[in-house]
């Protein structure tokens, strides 16, 4: 870290990492500790001020990036955590749940694959049995498969891209509504990519145009319930998909620095939005679409 301007004081310029990226791979969806640098999902800074205190969130994506820095905050602000996450990724999610265990909070991990309707309606329940309730759903996971043509796309890349991304969000809201009180609220994640698509990501910058709209549509049908609904659009932020397959690996390099800020973004710095549109602050917030983008603005 850089040293601070004034106290409290931060250079978005300087404060996080602002260097290129190695060319790297790794099988997806990669590994958090595997990252070079490792991703700052705020392990060691986040401080949280019971802004969610006895709150029960659902977190998909929670092992590593963005979803891990969500679960940290949430914890960290008294909440109670069902984190989701593929098989494959036991080893960021076990570091996860030593981490916040340690520290006194209630982490519960539910490995699976949200492509399967099956598990994403059964991973509700799971949440509703562990927690004894559900009021925050933090929908992070999504897969990015970068390709050079359309014709490269195949069609169970783009039926699995779908399936976790957009069908997903319609089955666990289908199981998790009728469980939500009054006062709840529903954090999706949507992309740049819905608004400044790149011509490698076709398939998933349909997706997060997808999330885009499926939120706004559902936080007005929701709004007579109680319930909010709110997306949030990251920017290049520096996670293991970027390295899985999620960037052509000459982009790696400069990866991020295109940006205003000129550099990529690192997960942190996205916690504090999630957990604003989850908190009782942002009361008469819904159908909103909040980026994070480093200056590359999503209007």
């Amino acid at each position: 870290m850089k040293k601070k301007i004034h106290e409290g004081l931060i250079n978005p310029l300087s404060e996080y990492y602002t260097g290129g990226y190695p060319k790297q791979v790794q099988k997806a969806p990669g590994v958090q500790e595997e990252t070079t640098p490792v991703p700052d999902c705020g392990e060691e800074t986040y401080v949280g001020n019971n802004r969610l205190k006895g709150r029960k969130a659902l977190i998909t994506g929670g092992d590593s990036g963005i979803g891990r820095a969500v679960a940290i905050a949430f914890a960290r602000e008294g909440a109670d955590i069902v984190v989701n996450y593929l098989p494959s990724e036991q080893k960021d999610a076990d570091s996860l749940a030593e981490l916040l265990e340690k520290e006194g909070h209630k982490v519960y991990l539910v490995p699976g694959d949200l492509s399967e309707e099956k598990f994403s309606r059964e991973l509700v329940k799971t949440a509703v049995d562990k927690m004894g309730g559900l009021d925050i759903m933090a929908l992070v996971a999504g897969k990015q498969v970068a390709q050079k043509s359309i014709q490269d796309i195949t069609t169970e890349q783009l039926v699995n891209t779908f399936a976790t991304n957009v069908f997903s969000l319609f089955w666990i809201a289908q199981a998790a509504l009728p469980h939500m009180p009054a006062g709840s609220t529903i954090v999706t994640t949507t992309s740049i990519q819905a608004y400044q698509p790149s011509p490698t990501l076709v398939d998933y910058a349909a997706t997060k145009g997808a999330i885009m709209d499926f939120t706004r549509a559902l936080a007005k049908q929701v709004a007579e319930k109680g319930i909010r609904a709110n997306s949030v659009a990251p920017g290049p932020i520096w996670t293991a998909l970027q390295v899985s397959g999620g960037q052509p690996q000459e982009k790696l390099p400069e990866f991020g620095q295109d940006t205003p800020l000129k550099r990529a973004g690192q997960p942190v710095e996205l916690a504090g939005v999630y957990v604003y549109l989850a908190s009782n602050e942002s009361s008469y917030v819904t159908a909103e679409v909040y980026g994070v983008t480093g200056g590359n603005h999503t209007m």
